[in-house]
């Protein structure tokens, strides 16, 4: 059987030790401090040892005093952290991506709930920063577009990109080859001018200059071409799940390469974390089917 002092007693002094003072620590307790004050004499008589040294104007913590404050301070410590966790309502484990607003829509989105069937218990967060943002620190992981060097950070290969040009079915059955393009109706994404001047050289057409409708997202082209404003120079993966459902037409069989590939990028300091090992062995998978 434990022989415990008063616990009132201990919190009083501890709380009175940790901040030098009566006053404040009947403050920290809610109580008088002249409840304080009577507490630790009680406690210091069932010890049978001065825990303070009291002076008209100051009050200082014996040597035993000092050794009993150290000891207290993480128990308590630990007796408040250990009741939070006990009291607080359950809650997922979370996981942040980091990935451009395209990749989110057209790819990850739709597959997201098969990750969630796998691990309900995971509270997947996208954040989408764009293509050209730089990995955040409170980011689990991220998916990048790029040539597989970022420093400080792991990048694994996920899928290549590869780019050809695709438009609404109507359109597609005018364009039997690249001779058929209208420069006029080649949708443009401004963030990368290189796409249509790389296909056209391997198309054998590097004299057309596209002058269609410009976009800032390879979704809003998409989403243009799918509607018939024009012909829009498609990236895998971003026009998979349109190709096969029918919405977007390939109306030409060559495909480029982007010359860029898709990465799964991290901080190598996250391996091990049960979370992330689960997303990364999904989403490799998901790549690869």
């Amino acid at each position: 059987m434990r022989k415990l002092p008063s616990l009132n007693g201990l919190k009083a002094f501890e709380a009175a030790a940790r901040t030098g003072s009566f006053a404040e620590a009947a403050g920290e307790l809610n109580v008088s401090p002249a409840a304080i004050s009577r507490l630790v004499r009680l406690l210091e008589e069932r010890l049978g040892v001065s825990l303070f040294e009291r002076g008209a104007n100051r009050l200082m913590l014996t040597e035993k005093g000092r050794a009993y404050q150290r000891g207290l301070t993480p128990l308590f410590d630990g007796i408040s952290s250990l009741t939070a966790q006990v009291t607080s309502a359950p809650r997922a484990s979370a996981l942040t991506v980091g990935i451009g607003p395209t990749f989110a829509v057209r790819w990850l989105i739709p597959r997201l709930g098969e990750f969630r069937a796998r691990e309900p218990g995971v509270d997947v967060r996208i954040t989408m920063g764009g293509a050209a943002a730089d990995f955040a620190d409170d980011w689990t992981c991220g998916v990048k577009l790029g040539a597989g060097h970022w420093p400080g950070l792991v990048a694994e290969p996920l899928f290549k990109a590869e780019l050809t040009p695709v438009c609404a079915p109507a359109l597609a059955r005018k364009l039997k080859s690249p001779d058929d393009l209208d420069a006029n109706a080649m949708l443009r994404v401004s963030h990368s001018p290189g796409d249509w001047p790389l296909w056209l050289a391997a198309a054998g057409r590097a004299d057309l200059r596209p002058q269609g409708p410009e976009l800032g997202f390879y979704g809003q082209a998409m989403q243009a071409a799918a509607d018939g404003v024009g012909v829009a120079l498609g990236v895998t993966p971003y026009i998979d799940d349109d190709l096969a459902a029918g919405r977007l037409v390939a109306p030409f069989d060559l495909r480029t390469p982007k010359n860029v590939e898709w990465y799964l990028i991290y901080q190598a300091a996250r391996r091990g974390e049960r979370e992330f090992e689960a997303f990364r062995d999904w989403i490799i998978a998901a790549a690869q089917a």
